[in-house]
């Protein structure tokens, strides 16, 4: 379990704080999705959480232990795929065994499901490899450490249509049961069929922490005419049908979760579920 206790953290001294106050639990067995717009301290939050930044108040712990100790034993159970990296100009083969030793739960197996997943063939040469294959033999590898703690910071930037499929298809066959994975990105369609879990952050605070299940249960999303007035939506927007629209579900029959949707309608109205029943505003996987 992966907790976060009133972490703020900020660049330089004087200015406004990226993180502020912020609380979370993480529990194994879940997909985290964390949305935000440019800026809001997505990518800064998983720094926080892999022991990379050092909070400048508050405790970050993976089981208990203080990640930012940075000690062996807790960063080989940690890793993080950031959204722009350099791979060393060598072979697949070579990198694999000088960085496997690190991470004890390591495995051949899942390595090659990943890169036959992802269409890749085990002899690469790193150095010769587009910005998208070499996120998808990271992500590979990532998924191959078998750490209780996945990091991914907009994983599907730079990868095509095609990849992008392949990226949900290779995080749903390989990632470990007990894993915690989190992954940080505006671009809310590549990803919503993954998550179980949404968290938003907004104005360096989060705004937004609900399991999927939850949101599907008391929320409906729908396309209907400009001139329905048979319902009344939470929230609103134009779209090519006339209006996308949130409701609150009383017909008990979940909907398709419209991810992008929902992301404007926190932004425009804040936690839409917060106080509409009891515990509402609970942080769900403290409850798993």
């Amino acid at each position: 379990m992966l907790r976060l206790d009133n972490i703020s953290f900020r660049y330089f001294r004087g200015t406004a704080p990226v993180i502020n106050g912020v609380d979370l639990t993480l529990s194994p067995g879940h997909i985290y999705g964390l949305l935000g717009r440019n800026g809001a301290g997505k990518s800064t939050l998983l720094y926080i959480m892999s022991g990379l930044l050092r909070p400048d108040g508050g405790r970050v712990s993976l089981d208990g232990d203080d990640v930012t100790l940075r000690r062996p034993s807790t960063l080989s159970d940690i890793f993080l795929v950031p959204e722009e990296f350099d791979l060393p100009s060598t072979r697949l083969e070579t990198f694999v065994r000088l960085n496997a030793p690190f991470y004890p739960r390591f495995s051949e197996e899942v390595l090659a499901k990943c890169l036959d997943d992802f269409e890749l063939d085990r002899d690469l040469h790193l150095g010769r490899l587009s910005m998208g294959q070499k996120k998808r033999v990271f992500m590979s590898f990532a998924l191959a450490t078998q750490t209780r703690l996945i990091l991914l910071d907009e994983p599907t930037n730079g990868l095509d249509i095609p990849a992008k499929s392949l990226f949900r298809k290779t995080v749903a066959r390989n990632l470990a049961e007990d894993a915690t994975m989190v992954v940080s990105t505006h671009q809310v369609r590549d990803i919503d069929v993954l998550l179980d879990h949404i968290i938003m952050t907004d104005r360096g605070k989060i705004v937004f922490d609900h399991a999927v299940s939850e949101i599907s249960e008391r929320l409906a999303f729908a396309d209907i005419p400009i001139s329905d007035t048979t319902l009344c939506p939470l929230f609103e927007q134009p779209s090519i049908h006339g209006r996308s629209v949130v409701t609150e579900n009383r017909s008990g029959h979940e909907t398709p979760l419209n991810l992008e949707l929902l992301f404007n309608a926190i932004l425009a109205k804040g936690d839409i579920l917060a106080g509409k029943e009891e515990g509402s505003s609970q942080n769900t996987s403290k409850q798993d």
